[in-house]
């Protein structure tokens, strides 16, 4: 049977319709963002927000468990989770309860608690990394672990993955196109050309791999498990041996991210997979949506480190911050990794994203599309393509923008929040099968409108 196709005049009229009700029912939240074009850059206070489709953001006035409020009293299935940094779901009463103890005791000393021992040794637990350091996001645990890595290898530069997503690291918003690397599209502002300090080289191109690490000056290769930030692009059988393997052989440290990959267990792909990396970053929803992150290293990478650190000039030395570790961050995520995020937890939330993606590759097929879905852990993704891409230019070239932005509409103005950057679901603890089943209605009806125009 032929594939359907959806027409993008169709695509923009239905998407018209939509914007205009979406500002008919939002008043007050385009109060507000009107409000704050005088004192907010761009009405907003970052950049990211203003990629919500319509024409200004929703404001919250609340969120509890997986469900937001928005100022002009409209209650949504909150599927976006903020993009994994609440996917413990909002304001979870264990964690709210430590916080508000915590302060009275202090939230910012210098100084060590035995939470973060606890915390150490459940990560150890979780991540099979001996030695661990804390910091305030991924993006920073990120910046230090590279740091870590050039200082035991000597060597200059990081390989990441094309189209990849780190955070704000400088080394890593470059990309390649057309074979020609440079700065990505938006990089605002690059302190130097990152092919000064970067290799970029295609998922799951273990030839490419290969031939940049051989030339013996990669410090570091910086990778997620499972790339997420185009869509979910998953390893090919072999591609996670074949990158121990490389990274072993050139003495060449692996680090992964795993920042959004905790969606597939509470020790990542790390642990799900069985896989021997050197560094981990965990980021996000580790203090259930409070600033933390955290970075372990192994025995190999703390004992060569340590030969050449100098402990009376570590203040400047690029690692952690005055907040870095701090009491209050130590408490959350002790409290998120004991009541929150825990194995029972995963095997909830992972049920529900098999529901999700079961759903919506029924309404996929029904309406006859050329589309699919993938599925890690607890997180599921539809692409508009057929198959899966096995790499970042192969996902961003199958972008439809258009398309996306009306199903992201579509979708609020029926009560279903979605992440905007891409088409991702994600399941946290709170959530119910009524709000996963909602995702799904909302989805095969924004289906129906489509193709009844066809």
């Amino acid at each position: 049977m032929r594939a359907h196709t959806i027409e993008q005049t169709r695509v923009a009229e239905a998407f018209e319709r939509e914007r205009r009700l979406f500002a008919d029912e939002h008043p007050r939240s385009r109060e507000l963002f009107d409000r704050a074009g005088s004192s907010l850059f761009n009405g907003v206070p970052m950049p990211f927000m203003t990629e919500w489709p319509g024409d200004f953001p929703i404001y919250v006035a609340d969120a509890e468990g997986a469900e937001v409020v928005d100022v002009d009293g409209h209650r949504y299935a909150d599927l976006c989770l903020g993009d994994t940094g609440a996917m413990t779901g909002h304001a979870p009463p264990a964690t709210v309860e430590a916080m508000m103890e915590q302060f009275r005791h202090g939230a910012s000393h210098m100084l060590p608690t035995e939470d973060s021992v606890w915390v150490a040794e459940e990560l150890q637990r979780r991540f099979h990394l001996p030695f661990w350091q804390f910091a305030l996001s991924a993006t920073d645990a990120n910046r230090f672990a590279l740091r870590v890595a050039r200082h035991v290898t000597g060597r200059p530069k990081i390989l990441v993955f094309n189209w990849c997503y780190h955070g704000t690291v400088d080394e890593t918003i470059t990309t390649v196109v057309d074979g020609v690397a440079g700065p990505r599209e938006g990089n605002v502002g690059p302190p130097i050309d990152p092919t000064m300090t970067t290799k970029v080289v295609e998922w799951n191109d273990v030839p490419a791999l290969e031939a940049a690490l051989l030339q013996g000056d990669i410090a570091c290769v910086l990778a997620e498990p499972a790339m997420t930030n185009v869509g979910i692009i998953m390893p090919e059988p072999g591609f996670h041996d074949a990158l121990r393997r490389l990274t072993r052989e050139t003495g060449t440290p692996l680090l992964l991210d795993e920042t959004h990959t905790l969606c597939a267990g509470p020790g990542g792909c790390t642990a799900e997979w069985g896989l021997d990396p050197d560094i981990v970053v965990v980021g996000k929803p580790l203090a259930s949506g409070l600033p933390a992150a955290a970075y372990g290293f192994s025995k190999d990478v703390s004992e060569r480190f340590l030969e050449g650190w100098d402990p009376e000039v570590s203040v400047t030395g690029g690692l952690g911050g005055t907040l870095a570790g701090n009491a209050l961050s130590a408490k959350l995520m002790r409290v998120t990794m004991e009541s929150v995020l825990t194995q029972e937890a995963y095997r909830g939330m992972i049920a529900l994203a098999d529901r999700y993606t079961r759903g919506v590759r029924g309404a996929i097929d029904h309406a006859g599309l050329a589309w699919h879905i993938t599925q890690l852990g607890c997180r599921a993704e539809y692409r508009f393509r057929a198959d899966p891409p096995r790499n970042g230019t192969e996902s961003v070239q199958a972008e439809e923008r258009p398309l996306m932005r009306f199903m992201h509409l579509y979708a609020l103005n029926r009560g279903v929040l979605l992440t905007p950057f891409h088409n991702m679901a994600l399941m946290s603890p709170a959530t119910t099968e009524r709000q996963v089943d909602l995702g799904v209605q909302v989805f095969d009806s924004a289906l129906e409108e489509l193709m009844s125009e066809a």
